[in-house]
């Protein structure tokens, strides 16, 4: 065959398979809908409000979470990413505060809440903003900003474009703006470097999005008319037991996990267990639930089994029970925690109460094997009740379909951090597209070396395989975490406990 008409064979091969592959590549500017956020905002900070001078502590918000040695976990992304320009935003939900120095009176000197942070990248550059209200460390003067541009990315050397599916970052390096700065109280200058943030984010292309039909009500629920007095139609109550009791049973010493049934839905901080089905009177404030599902928790030494949740509250006064399973033994309708109700609200046809504040009664403590005393400060306890089919119960957090972009943050949140603009390993947004060229490229070199072969009429000879696919960055290895330990007071105050993932080798407080 004469080499003028195999080259142009060849050409016209790579532009039909130019043709055939650029297309579906072609992307579709989308919505983030589910995604998480670890960022442990500064570490040094932690150690100092939880540590021997502060001597307090920090509480969770909205859903959010620990992880790993000194991260907390925001859920539920929300924004939007073209993936033509590379531009992305998703906020996330999900709180902490921090209190320290308490004073006679019950107030605390350092008193600081961040929430709800936002990621903004487009560019070349990138931005952190979040909700802050903050106490002035000179002056005590309370301050409530919203969605404050904290802190710059460095995300200068990260290719955005041409994403697919979910898109994972990690190890992003954070420095503090002069507004974040103002907003974190004064404790730290601009420019300091704070604790580097990994994300995740679930992108639906808007076709997909248009093609999803509406959400059809759950079958079997019937309008309130038809209800029986007193009746709902659904019915959730939302439980973490406690975070420090999970953050035993997963680190070095309990070396176990927890498994869920019977319908019990895993939220990050807390579990849900649904299809509640009893009674509601809402001019008494009186409520009568049994609920579905089952969480165990097994490891060292542990094998504890909770299901058949109940509550019941009356008078501003709630309580949950279930059926407790240990050794193979279970004690049904244990009264595990009781919780301040006071705060239970009706709006249309849904009923909630969010984040009741619960203590451990007797029976709970017996429940735990008396690792914690009655009294002992328990994750709180939400609630929603559905009066009626219209009604929809408040969503779980949504942690995204992704695998966790990062269980440690990177080896230290200090001067010695990349610069931002810097390259931030762990990019992986557009790996999908760094794999389609790269086989254009073998594709290109296979055609061209056999139009030269047979140019040049030589003998065909065996062709090594010239396919290549795109490697996703290796994720950071959980068990060389080099991040201080957490020395954090559980929510309650009332007691110590080991530091998220620390490996401390006491017994859960």
């Amino acid at each position: 065959m004469p080499a003028r008409p195999v080259r142009t064979l060849a050409i016209a091969l790579l532009a039909g398979l130019l043709g055939a592959l650029l297309p579906a590549t072609a992307a579709h500017a989308g919505t983030v809908q589910g995604g998480r956020l670890d960022w442990g905002i500064k570490s040094s900070f932690q150690s100092y409000a939880t540590g021997p001078v502060a001597k307090g502590g920090f509480t969770l918000k909205g859903g959010a979470a620990t992880v790993g040695g000194s991260l907390f976990r925001f859920h539920s992304a929300t924004g939007s990413y073209d993936p033509a320009t590379g531009a992305f935003e998703a906020s996330y939900a999900g709180g902490v505060t921090f209190q320290g120095h308490q004073k006679p009176d019950g107030a605390h000197e350092l008193d600081m809440t961040v929430s709800r942070p936002t990621v903004r990248i487009g560019g070349g550059g990138g931005t952190l903003y979040v909700d802050v209200s903050s106490k002035a460390k000179d002056t005590g003067t309370v301050s409530n900003r919203s969605q404050v541009p904290f802190a710059t990315l460095g995300v200068g050397g990260i290719d955005m474009k041409g994403a697919a599916g979910p898109l994972t970052l990690t190890n992003i390096p954070v420095t503090l703006t002069a507004q974040g700065a103002q907003a974190f109280a004064g404790y730290y200058p601009a420019g300091a470097q704070l604790d580097p943030l990994s994300l995740s984010a679930d992108v639906r292309t808007a076709p997909a999005a248009e093609s999803r039909p509406p959400a059809d009500p759950q079958p079997g629920t019937t309008p309130q008319a038809s209800q029986a007095p007193g009746a709902f139609a659904d019915a959730a109550v939302d439980w973490g037991v406690r975070r420090t009791f999970r953050e035993y049973v997963t680190g070095s010493i309990g070396q176990g996990g927890w498994t869920l049934s019977e319908g019990a839905q895993d939220g990050g901080a807390l579990f849900r267990f649904p299809q509640g089905k009893g009674a509601y009177d809402g001019r008494k404030g009186t409520l009568d639930a049994a609920f579905a599902g089952t969480v165990r928790f097994t490891g060292v030494h542990l094998d504890l089994t909770l299901g058949s949740m109940a509550v019941k509250v009356e008078n501003g006064k709630g309580v949950l029970s279930a059926d407790v399973t240990t050794a193979g033994t279970t004690k049904n309708a244990v009264p595990l925690v009781e919780f301040d109700a006071a705060a239970l609200k009706t709006e249309g046809a849904l009923v909630t109460l969010a984040e009741a504040p619960a203590v451990l009664t007797e029976g709970g403590s017996q429940a735990f094997n008396s690792l914690y005393k009655a009294g002992t400060g328990m994750d709180p306890v939400s609630l929603a009740v559905a009066l009626d089919a219209t009604a929809k119960l408040p969503v779980l957090p949504d942690l995204g379909s992704a695998t966790s972009p990062s269980a440690t943050p990177a080896a230290s949140a200090s001067s010695a951090d990349p610069a931002p603009g810097a390259d931030a390993s762990g990019a992986s947004g557009a790996s999908s597209t760094t794999g389609l060229y790269a086989a254009l490229a073998a594709a290109v070199l296979l055609l061209a070396g056999t139009a030269l072969l047979l140019g040049k009429r030589k003998r065909r000879t065996a062709v090594a395989d010239g396919s290549a696919t795109a490697t996703p960055a290796p994720e950071p290895d959980a068990q060389s975490d080099p991040t201080p330990e957490l020395n954090a007071v559980p929510e309650s105050g009332s007691d110590s406990a080991p530091a998220p993932g620390s490996g401390s080798g006491d017994a859960p407080k």
